[in-house]
């Protein structure tokens, strides 16, 4: 495993000492810029239509988005994404069609599955990105078997699955790495450390110093990653994708974030969280952090 947290960036944007930046042509990091930006303005656009009444549900990745784009950027297209259900930013990465997602949230006619999700479980077989499914976890051993079929087809492709730092006290999270690290499957764990499980803090999930630990178990990689920081996660994500095409196995990666808003449009965090606590995780803001590198 690798000792400590991984970042490039400090919260102010500025280069950490002793660190370099990875190899992103000037096109695409305005790129990454743009997604994550875009990622927050639908959240924040869908969120006040369901406030409205005029959709049913919404669950954003606010304050995440570095987690769920950067990582993403490390896949090739053929790759294959198996998200939760905060992984918005990670579609439109993709090219998922914003028409097609305001479909399906509001449940009409042209949605591609015909109200057969609830609202926020879109999905995509043409860009490989997996059904969203709700039950905590299950995702997860999904993404192992992928990983499987890919080694026992002789295939390079990678399977990466998202989830939080819920899921970790799940089964299917233990079931998933156990089968990946003894198969040495090409799969990516990339848990989104947000800090809170629903209403329930990370403190009360494990007695693990980090998450990302728990790899040793199962032998299998594991990294610890500011997850507020594009490129460090972009760059993890990148070194566990060459060490999986290479054979090398799987990695679960933690990327340390914080969910910005409530767990869904169905949860109130002012119930359970400290205000104070909520303003010293909104000075690390990806987004606000990666405009800063950018300038």
């Amino acid at each position: 495993m690798s000792q400590g947290l991984v970042g490039i960036l400090d919260p102010d944007g500025k280069l950490l000492k002793g660190q370099k930046v990875p190899s992103i042509n000037r096109k695409d990091l305005l790129r990454l810029y743009r997604v994550m930006l875009l990622n927050r303005r639908v959240d924040e656009r869908m969120i006040t239509l369901q406030r409205q009444g005029r959709i049913g549900f919404y669950v954003g990745s606010m304050g995440e988005e570095a987690a769920i784009i950067g990582s993403a950027f490390a896949l090739k297209p053929k790759d294959w994404i198996i998200p939760c259900y905060r992984e918005l930013g990670a579609a439109l990465l993709r090219g998922f069609p914003l028409f097609d997602l305001c479909c399906q949230l509001f449940g009409n006619e042209q949605d591609a599955i015909k109200g057969r999700q609830m609202p926020n479980h879109y999905a995509s077989w043409k860009l490989r990105f997996g059904s969203i499914s709700s039950p905590v976890g299950n995702q997860i051993p999904h993404a192992t078997g992928i990983g499987l079929a890919a080694r026992l087809t002789g295939s390079k492709d990678v399977a990466l699955v998202y989830f939080g730092d819920g899921a970790t006290s799940e089964g299917d999270f233990h079931v998933a790495l156990n089968f990946a690290g003894v198969y040495k499957t090409s799969t990516i764990f990339l848990c989104r450390n947000n800090q809170w499980a629903i209403s329930v803090p990370r403190q009360f999930q494990t007695a693990s110093r980090t998450l990302a630990e728990k790899a040793a178990a199962y032998n299998i990689e594991g990294v610890e990653v500011d997850g507020n920081d594009i490129l460090a996660v972009y760059s993890v994500t990148r070194e566990a994708v060459d060490r999986a095409r290479r054979g090398e196995g799987a990695t679960l990666i933690e990327a340390v974030t914080y969910r910005q808003g409530g767990h869904s449009t169905s949860d109130d965090p002012r119930v359970y969280r400290d205000e104070k606590e909520v303003q010293e995780w909104l000075k690390k803001d990806p987004i606000s952090r990666f405009k800063s590198y950018l300038i």
